[in-house]
């Protein structure tokens, strides 16, 4: 049983949390580098589409490698959260990116392509204790019944910092700090990633000057063994959840690349393109904390859902440089995104089943249209990504009791398909081109789409065992 320190505490859980919504911020701004970085690194040291997915696999794969480390010591020694504490868990996450970070400069000081990929693992490690640390601390954040809807909230800032980077990134790497001839350079990522470096050190100082409550396990519930894995719901959601990661970031990292092939654009111009793949990640994610938070009424949730998606749209076009004609088409798909959450009726599991199959269909019309079409559905499936991670997220880990941190771990270290996946439609690209590449993420929420259905029955029968049992 979960031990909160001081039940009092839960009225300064505000605090706490937009704390940490800062920091889901920072990162995802710092992740969505890369979908800059492959296409920037693949011109510098002209490499193939697969050798530039090595970006995606040494990032994402250290998430791999730092969740099996974790898990390994949870069964043998016992959670290592539960030992030391959520917030020095967090600040060391943070030091550890900002240390990726900082290698960044020996890395384009030498432009020496492995060093790029080493600095990207110590971030993706750094990151890894993050996901593992501040997802499983904000879903304590208050009820359990709410937590899809607190990281879905969590997350919309996530998505803002991703919605930013491909501009603001973009504009620093190619533009800002590159030659002033326009040719491309290592040394302009120096500068940009020691500011991100310095900036996640802020982050850390604020964090460790914010009281941030104590949740533990109690001492007689310390868990080792492999304890997480008798449930099956758990399993299937580590599955899942590798193969949302990998589709997710598989599309985002060919988006520039499948734009300068359709719509011969330039990397200037397709970096906002690619900004509103992740904007619609941002508004998904802020419309399903309204949608998924049960105290609030039908009424009161359209209207809300409404006010958010206008002002989220606004903040996209002041951000992109992009007319209004060029970005009117995803007023469609917030449209389509609204009916969906409504037909999801507030269920997790329902609306995580609705989303995936949308993007089946979204990636089944990237691949057998041309021009505008291909490039809207590609662009309207961050929208539908929205809620993915979180809802598979809480629905992986919903009743495992002491099992939540060990559990966690496994969820997080499924983290790796996002290295996994790019790497397969990486070889597949370089062999029949990049829009039949996607073939890859169709399979991927195909997978998203069966878990939801899954969790919908497993849900259902174990509200009805606990009505027959009295609980």
């Amino acid at each position: 049983m979960i031990n909160k320190e001081v039940q009092s505490q839960s009225r300064n859980y505000t605090v706490p949390l937009i704390t940490i919504t800062l920091l889901f911020f920072m990162w995802g701004f710092i992740t969505c580098m890369n979908d800059i970085l492959i296409p920037y690194l693949k011109q510098l040291f002209k490499l193939t589409f697969f050798e530039s997915m090595l970006v995606q696999f040494c990032f994402f794969g250290a998430y791999f490698i730092g969740s099996l480390i974790y898990f390994l010591i949870s069964i043998s020694k016992g959670d290592p959260i539960n030992k030391v504490g959520y917030k020095k868990g967090i600040l060391f996450g943070i030091g550890l990116a900002a240390l990726g970070c900082i290698l960044f400069y020996p890395a384009a000081t030498f432009s020496y392509y492995p060093l790029f990929l080493g600095a990207l693992f110590i971030l993706g490690l750094g990151f890894t204790v993050l996901q593992i640390t501040a997802n499983a601390y904000v879903s304590l954040l208050g009820s359990e019944d709410s937590a899809s809807s607190r990281l879905n909230m969590t997350q919309a800032f996530n998505a803002f910092g991703t919605t930013i980077a491909p501009v603001l990134g973009g504009h620093l790497i190619f533009e800002l700090f590159s030659e002033p001839d326009g040719t491309f350079s290592a040394v302009a990522t120096r500068i940009p990633y020691l500011i991100f470096a310095a900036i996640l050190l802020l982050v850390g100082l604020l964090i460790s000057r914010v009281k941030l409550p104590s949740f533990q396990t109690e001492t007689e519930e310390t868990v080792q063994g492999w304890g997480a894995l008798k449930f099956n719901h758990l399993k299937f959601g580590v599955f899942a959840m590798f193969c949302y990661v990998g589709g997710e970031v598989a599309v985002g990292s060919f988006i520039i690349s499948f734009l300068e092939e359709t719509m011969k654009f330039n990397e200037a111009i397709s970096k906002n393109y690619l900004s509103l793949y992740w904007g619609g990640a941002m508004i998904g994610r802020f419309l399903g904390a309204i949608s998924l938070n049960h105290s609030i009424s039908q009424a009161k949730k359209a209207i809300f859902m409404l006010g958010a998606a206008t002002l989220v749209f606004l903040v996209i076009f002041s951000i992109v440089n992009l007319n209004f004609e060029q970005i009117s088409f995803f007023l469609v798909f917030i449209l389509l995104n609204f009916a969906a959450f409504f037909v999801g009726k507030a269920a997790p599991a329902r609306t995580l089943s609705i989303f995936a199959a949308i993007n089946v269909i979204l990636l089944i019309s990237t691949m057998v249209n041309h021009g505008e079409m291909a490039m809207y559905s590609v662009l309207g499936i961050g929208i539908f990504n929205s809620i993915m991670f979180s809802n598979i997220y809480t629905l992986a880990i919903s009743g495992l009791g002491k099992y939540t941190s060990q559990g966690s771990s496994l969820v997080v270290m499924a983290i790796l398909g996002g290295a996994i996946v790019p790497i397969f439609q990486g070889l597949l690209a370089d062999r029949f081109g990049v829009q039949h590449s996607f073939i890859i993420p169709v399979f991927c929420y195909l997978i998203i789409l069966i878990f939801g259905a899954y969790c919908t029955k497993y849900l259902s029968h174990v509200e009805s065992t606990e009505a027959k049992s009295g609980h």
